[in-house]
């Protein structure tokens, strides 16, 4: 495996590699952030001169789009080719699509650092960045499309081999984020081509504000869906292996995976419910969707529960729960997933209080929005994208993880800090309607009840900071000073725990992506056309930094 692989495992290692510094640059403001709020305010004097909501836009951008994007493209390089067994038979394409996602970072990176797209991670007009945000984004975007046509190449080539064969689960479920990614990622592709780059070279007067962020919202409640399922794809495939188990029904797994392509893009709707213009009919309609992929979230929860528990009862675990006391919660990179799976079970039900209009009204545009958002992306996510870096970084450098049990810290650590954090942020919206993106420590209107919230919230960021350090001293110790491993580490791979026939219909993809296209048409296509056709591309640009 090792040497079958080594061109594959090279542009994992670089992707991962570039993934891991927009995580430190991203990483060092969010803190800085939370101490704003409690009353420390560490801008500009500790940062160089970078403002607040310039840090907040690198903090944005760097974390929720650059460091996801490039970890989970390295990632996605590996698990489609060992699952398929086949190398890539088209590398130039993935090579291509590297290359053009760096010059992206850095076209973005630039904007963002020089202080010209401090647009937030949203990045809404009228608000104006410099062309090269918008240009480095969109670079980024279709690198991953480049890259994802390299996966569609070899898969092809596969296919025509295989006649008649299942899709294994690991290639499968990575192809299919692939495949909604590059579906969902139209609407900003058409928001950057069709309306904020020719605005921001000059060619458009103005924009129109809900057409960009209804385009930007096609593409933003799925991008959720992007980052996540490749955690539900170690969820279900490698976490089980890792406990000593086996994967509780590998056709209830290809289920979820196909019911999140169709699912996650026509819901978006819900994070407009205040948007003026857009028909409350629609809404609903979107409203309703969003309580639908819940179910193939609820559908994960109970597979992967069911795997890791014939693990644990594998290991000699007993009892109606006290099993879970066998799972090897000394191994960081187990760990981590897990401590990152209990508190996205909270991220959920805080998704299903934002698709709920009336509750929505009361929470919409608050810090509890922020603390459900680092419950997703900041911890089921990011979380566990660093327990899988404790088995892959091994796996790539040939090394032992350095210091174990520091990385084990690392992670209870992030697990408190978290907790701490955004169960203030959660409590501090939904009480008293405290507003997010807003330097707090600033505001004239700052009421002192809210100061007791908001330092833990700080305290919270702190012990955060604390564990990404920790994180990178394990890191960068396991790249240049982890002893030589004695054996490979091999990628975990649970095999099915037992050997259900697979329906043919679980690898249609026809059939899937034609229900994918047909809701979206059908959930969307009233919608966007009623805004295209009055459109009047009149909101002057403004900078307001």
């Amino acid at each position: 495996m090792q040497t079958m692989f080594a061109r594959e495992r090279a542009l994992a290692s670089w992707n991962i590699g570039v993934a891991l510094v927009a995580l430190a640059v991203g990483t060092w403001f969010g803190p800085l952030q939370t101490l704003e709020h409690a009353g420390v305010n560490l801008y500009p004097s500790a940062t160089g001169g970078i403002s607040y909501y310039q840090g907040l836009s690198i903090h944005g951008v760097f974390n929720a789009l650059v460091w996801t994007t490039f970890f989970i493209i390295g990632f996605f390089t590996l698990t489609v080719t060992y699952g398929l067994r086949r190398p890539l038979d088209a590398p130039w394409l993935n090579v291509a699509g590297f290359v053009l996602m760096v010059v992206g970072t850095a076209l973005t990176a630039w904007a963002l650092l020089t202080n010209n797209a401090t647009v937030l991670y949203t990045f809404y007009p009228p608000m104006k960045a410099h062309w090269t945000f918008y240009v480095g984004l969109t670079l980024v975007v279709v690198g991953s499309w480049v890259a994802g046509w390299g996966y569609y190449v070899t898969y092809g080539r596969w296919r025509r081999e295989h006649p008649g064969e299942r899709t294994p689960l690991l290639a499968l479920a990575s192809l299919i984020t692939m495949v909604m990614w590059q579906i969902c990622s139209l609407g900003v592709a058409a928001e950057m081509l069709g309306m904020l780059i020719p605005w921001s070279v000059g060619w458009l007067g103005g924009t129109d504000p809900l057409l960009a962020r209804t385009e930007f919202w096609f593409f933003g409640h799925a991008l959720v869906y992007f980052w996540l399922l490749p955690a539900y794809v170690s969820w279900y495939v490698m976490m089980p292996k890792q406990a000593g188990g086996k994967l509780f029904s590998d056709p209830l797994a290809r289920l979820a995976f196909w019911l999140f392509l169709v699912l996650s893009v026509p819901v978006a709707l819900h994070h407009q419910f205040l948007d003026p213009g857009i028909s409350p009919a629609w809404k609903a309609v979107h409203g309703l969707l969003t309580y639908a992929v819940f179910f193939p979230s609820m559908m994960t929860a109970f597979t992967v529960i069911a795997s890791l528990e014939i693990g644990a009862r594998a290991r000699g675990g007993r009892g109606l729960f006290a099993w879970m006391g066998a799972l090897p919660w000394h191994d960081p990179s187990y760990a981590a997933q897990n401590l990152a799976m209990i508190l996205f079970a909270f991220g959920g039900i805080g998704g299903l209080v934002n698709a709920s209009y009336n509750v929505n009204l009361v929470v919409h545009n608050t810090l509890f929005i922020a603390g459900h958002f680092h419950l997703t992306v900041a911890t089921a996510v990011t979380l566990t994208f660093i327990g899988i870096l404790y088995w892959l970084l091994p796996h790539l450098t040939g090394r032992q993880l350095w210091a174990p049990k520091l990385a084990l810290a690392q992670a209870y650590t992030w697990f408190l800090g978290m907790l701490i954090m955004s169960g203030a942020y959660h409590l501090v919206g939904l009480d008293y309607g405290v507003p997010r993106r807003v330097a707090l420590g600033s505001a004239t209107y700052l009421d002192a009840a809210w100061k007791p919230y908001l330092v833990d919230g700080a305290v919270g960021g702190v012990i955060l900071w604390i564990s990404v350090t920790l994180f990178f001293i394990v890191a960068v110790g396991t790249v240049f000073a982890g002893a030589k491993a004695t054996q490979p580490v091999e990628m975990p791979i649970a095999e099915p725990y037992e050997a259900t026939p697979v329906p043919a219909w679980l690898d249609n993809w026809r059939m899937w992506i034609g229900f994918a296209v047909l809701l979206i048409v059908l959930a969307y296509g009233p919608v966007l056309i009623n805004l295209i056709s009055t459109t009047q591309l009149n909101a002057a640009g403004m900078r307001v930094w």
